[in-house]
Order: structure tokens, then C-alpha cells, then sequence
């Protein structure tokens, strides 16, 4: 129950914002379930993939979204994707958890300045 309780939570999330399950799923995966971080970090890719296609879905139904910029940062984000993955085996759990904690800093404060 705590494994779907955490999927519901993560999906009303990214749902609602478009991103910021994923930061769900790796805290819980991490703290709740025990999961190395390497692991977690990579179990959270496998679990957005659907919640995003779902959201998608609902997006192109009820919004206007603009297809030809999706297309691009698609492009550049399978890119950063495949470089990211192949990255994350050389970072010690201590180095992901100060790469990740940092960007979570990041976007705290531009979502404060915004």
C-alpha cells in the first residue's frame, strides 16, 4: 500500500506541474523503501515514463500544447537522457545525493524569484 500510495502522490505532482514526480518517487524510494540511490534514481526514470504518458495524454486533450517545441527538447532530453544514465554508475551515492540535493536547491529559488 505505501508503494501506490507513493505513485498517487507522485503522479498528482507531476500531473499538476508537468514535473517534480520523479523528486517524489526518489525521496520515497530512498528513505521509505531503503533503495540505494543509484537504484532508486533509476527505478524513478522507469516509474515516470508511464505517469508522464498519462499526463501527456490529458495534456494534448484539454490544452494547447505547443507540438514543434515538445518535438526539440524531446530530442535534447533523450540526448541528456542516454548521457545521464550512462553517468549516474560513476557517481557515488554521496556525489548523486549533493548533484540532486543542488538542483533541488536551484529550482527552489527560481521558483521563488519567478
Amino acid at each position: 500500500m505505501k508503494k501506490f500510495a507513493a505513485g498517487l502522490v507522485a503522479g498528482i505532482i507531476n500531473g499538476l506541474m508537468g514535473s517534480g514526480g520523479g523528486i517524489t518517487i526518489v525521496l520515497s524510494l530512498e528513505k521509505i523503501f531503503k533503495l540505494q540511490a543509484q537504484k532508486a534514481h533509476a527505478t524513478a526514470v522507469a516509474v515516470m515514463l508511464p505517469l508522464t504518458v498519462v499526463s501527456c495524454g490529458i495534456y494534448l486533450v484539454l490544452y494547447d500544447l505547443e507540438l514543434a517545441t515538445a518535438f526539440w527538447v524531446t530530442l535534447g532530453g533523450g540526448a541528456g537522457g542516454i548521457v545521464g544514465a550512462k553517468f549516474l554508475k560513476k557517481l557515488s551515492a554521496g556525489w548523486l545525493h549533493k548533484v540532486f540535493g543542488g538542483i533541488m536547491i536551484f529550482a527552489a529559488i527560481r521558483t521563488f524569484l519567478a
